[in-house]
């Protein structure tokens, strides 16, 4: 009888479960369908293969709803089968992991949500640390036993936080042990949202299910943990080419001439001709380029090549010179 309640509870966790990754995947075709009528050219074609990847998605986790809905179906008209004894007339009311009923908070504001995982983190940061290290499920357990206060959302998010850390750094193989952590800590919370009790009442039941899951129950467990290091690598991605276009942008800001002008930049738009005398830092050679251009252009490019520096007028006579360009 134990066994078959088991199964009764594992099939409703699974088809929770289901239910949320379907909604998650629906709110990822909708930011992408929007994000195809607004997003330029050059990521069209990359949003419309993330959007098929992602309906297609959609459409797994559907049959696989459907899948459990009938598995529900079959277990409960077995249970109606069932001859009455004092297993079916008496359930357990008293298991530790469900007694404590958690309270309806009322809504944080943003403000309040940082604030409130800004004193955590500096509170607990290095416990977390330790447990998003660990590796062993039991290792795991006896952590968060030790320390119930680590089984809460600021945890799991330093988690995510430190996982795009460890990309960044291109520490591949501790980011995906970190990412094996984050997801136990988001089972835990979301087993705990699914049961409406305190995660910290809760925990020790998910450690007992996933050492014994089934295969449902661990393929969603696994493929939880391939989406999160898939996002990871994204976000470390973007954040990389965040840091590189800052320091462009201030390599550039160096560069600025006089005008505000990137010698740079003017250097590449300028005639062929102009371009070789730079280089070769020829003013004789200068004057003639300049002598066969419009009046009207030459005066153009000689501005800008003054407003970046490339020109230093004010040394005057043959003592002019030029300062290369930065390539």
């Amino acid at each position: 009888m134990a066994e078959f309640q088991q199964r009764g509870e594992d099939l409703e966790n699974n088809l929770a479960e289901c239910k949320r990754r379907i909604e998650e995947a629906q709110g990822r075709v909708r930011e992408l369908e929007e994000g195809s009528k607004e997003g330029d050219e050059e990521e069209e074609e990359d949003r419309k293969a993330e959007l098929i990847k992602a309906r297609a998605e959609v459409k797994k986790l559907r049959k696989d709803k459907q899948l459990f809905e009938k598995m529900m179906e079959e277990y409960r008209r077995e249970e109606k089968r069932l001859p009455w004894n004092v297993d079916t007339l008496s359930k357990d009311g008293f298991s530790k992991s469900v007694l404590n009923i958690k309270p309806v908070a009322k809504e944080e504001t943003e403000e309040e949500k940082e604030d409130k995982h800004k004193t955590f983190v500096e509170k607990y940061e290095k416990q977390i640390k330790h447990f998003g290290m660990m590796r062993r499920w039991d290792d795991s357990q006896k952590c968060l036993s030790d320390n119930p206060h680590l089984v809460c959302e600021e945890t799991a998010n330093y988690l995510v936080g430190m996982c795009i850390d460890l990309e960044v750094e291109e520490k591949h193989a501790l980011m995906e042990q970190v990412a094996h952590q984050t997801i136990v800590m988001q089972f835990i919370l979301e087993l705990a949202r699914t049961l409406q009790v305190d995660p910290r009442g809760c925990f020790r039941q998910f450690f007992s299910k996933i050492k014994t899951a089934d295969k449902p129950y661990q393929d969603a467990f696994n493929q939880e943990l391939d989406s999160l290091k898939e996002r990871v690598c994204s976000c470390a991605q973007v954040r990389i080419q965040s840091v590189m276009k800052e320091l462009e942008e201030e390599e550039r800001q160096k560069r600025l001439g006089p005008g505000g002008l990137d010698p740079v930049e003017v250097y590449n738009s300028l005639p062929k001709e102009m371009q070789q005398c730079f280089d070769e830092k020829n003013i004789q050679m200068l004057q003639e380029a300049l002598s066969r251009l419009d009046p009207m252009e030459g005066k153009y490019h000689m501005m800008r090549c003054i407003d970046s520096g490339l020109w230093v007028p004010y040394l005057g006579g043959d003592e002019d010179e030029e300062d290369e360009p930065d390539d």
